[in-house]
């Protein structure tokens, strides 16, 4: 006998607590009904699904592959549910996972006018790392991923939409504000401002210097590439960040940009979805408007060079 929907729910609300006790609670159900209807979903598949201990529940290697399945049967019945009642609006909602970037300065711009037009559609955007953004839109967690870089995306569908290049960013009277390029070791001296360390941008960027055997020398460090300008336009260190959003900045700050001399400076954007033609109502037009978007800010950048 297949798994029931009710069955499905409550397994995903217990991986994802991960515990008996607080997967009932979300599913409304008492912990000794929660664990009787586990143990009949083990029956029927033939698989352990958990492994319970003192400390939780934890998944089995079957448990995992479940995991993913279910949570693809789940948001698809959710997206039947919305484009069939009168009640619920036409887009119904998308779950994004994003990089730094994307979420700081390109979703905002994109969404402005994409939302404004969908008066009904909802969105969840939550910045994380890459390999995270590939596991959620993989797992069915997310409907769909904005990442930037080379990075093996499996079976999911990879749709450019820009390029864009990380430069540095000094005061005018600094050191290396006359230079027309730069390379990573020509920077390790000298203090840098730069993003908390749980964004991708960070992340990326300490490994690029651990690459070269240096340390990263972060000065402060900020939530956005408006605060790494200000303080950089202000003396107090150097920044990397995007071209695209330097080109903005410094339209209101006086910066000097410099190109960086290495292949990975180029990052190619991209959006990441299990199945284009399976999106959620809103989600082919949303995929649209950033590749629109992506192609006008490399057309502007392009034009400024």
């Amino acid at each position: 006998m297949s798994p029931d929907l009710t069955d499905l729910r409550l397994f995903v609300h217990i991986a994802e607590a991960p515990s008996l006790t607080r997967g009932a609670r979300r599913a409304h159900i008492s912990t000794a009904a929660a664990s009787a209807r586990i143990q009949q979903l083990e029956a029927r598949l033939g698989q352990q699904l958990f492994y319970r201990s003192n400390r939780g529940m934890e998944l089995t290697l079957a448990g995992q592959r479940l995991l993913i399945h279910a949570r693809r049967v789940l948001h698809q019945m959710d997206y039947l549910i919305e484009d069939m009642s009168e009640s619920q609006a036409p887009e119904g909602h998308l779950r994004i996972l994003a990089n730094t970037t994307a979420v700081t300065e390109l979703m905002p711009a994109v969404l402005s006018t994409f939302l404004a037009e969908r008066p009904r559609l909802t969105i969840d955007l939550r910045e994380r790392l890459n390999h995270d953004i590939v596991r959620g839109v993989t797992q069915g967690s997310a409907d769909m991923g904005i990442v930037a870089g080379p990075l093996a995306a499996g079976p999911l569908e990879r749709y450019h939409f820009s390029t864009d290049r990380l430069v540095l960013i000094t005061s005018p009277g600094h050191v290396l504000a006359e230079r027309q390029n730069i390379t990573l070791g020509d920077m390790v001296d000298h203090y840098h401002v730069g993003l908390h360390d749980s964004s991708s941008l960070m992340q990326f960027l300490t490994h690029r210097f651990q690459d070269i055997g240096a340390t990263l020398k972060l000065r402060v460090q900020v939530s956005s590439f408006e605060a790494i300008c200000r303080l950089v336009a202000a003396g107090v260190g150097i920044g990397i960040i995007p071209e695209s959003a330097a080109r903005r900045h410094c339209l209101l700050m006086t910066l000097a940009m410099i190109h960086i001399d290495a292949p990975w400076a180029v990052r190619e954007r991209s959006v990441l979805v299990r199945d284009a033609t399976a999106l959620p109502g809103g989600g082919l037009a949303l995929l649209e408007a950033l590749r629109h978007y992506g192609q006008r800010t490399e057309e502007v950048v392009d034009s400024q060079r």
